[in-house]
């Protein structure tokens, strides 16, 4: 049986902590900050970490990541 690959656009989308827990990024980030205010752009900025049912989907796909 060949090994499970890791799908190429989650590997970039996602980053697994040590303990495990995946971490994810937010939208409305990227372009277009001037017409955002200040807290909104505060707001944004965190890596918040995925809810526990989304996870057990990402899982899979993710496989080979530590």
């Amino acid at each position: 049986m060949p090994k499970m690959k890791t799908h190429s656009s989650l590997k970039n989308r996602f980053k697994v902590t040590g303990t495990g827990k995946i971490k994810r990024y937010k939208a409305f980030r990227n372009h277009l900050l001037f017409g955002k205010s200040g807290r909104q752009k505060r707001v944004l900025a965190g890596h918040p970490v995925m809810a526990p049912g989304d996870v057990s989907r990402l899982k899979q796909g993710l496989s080979q990541l530590k």
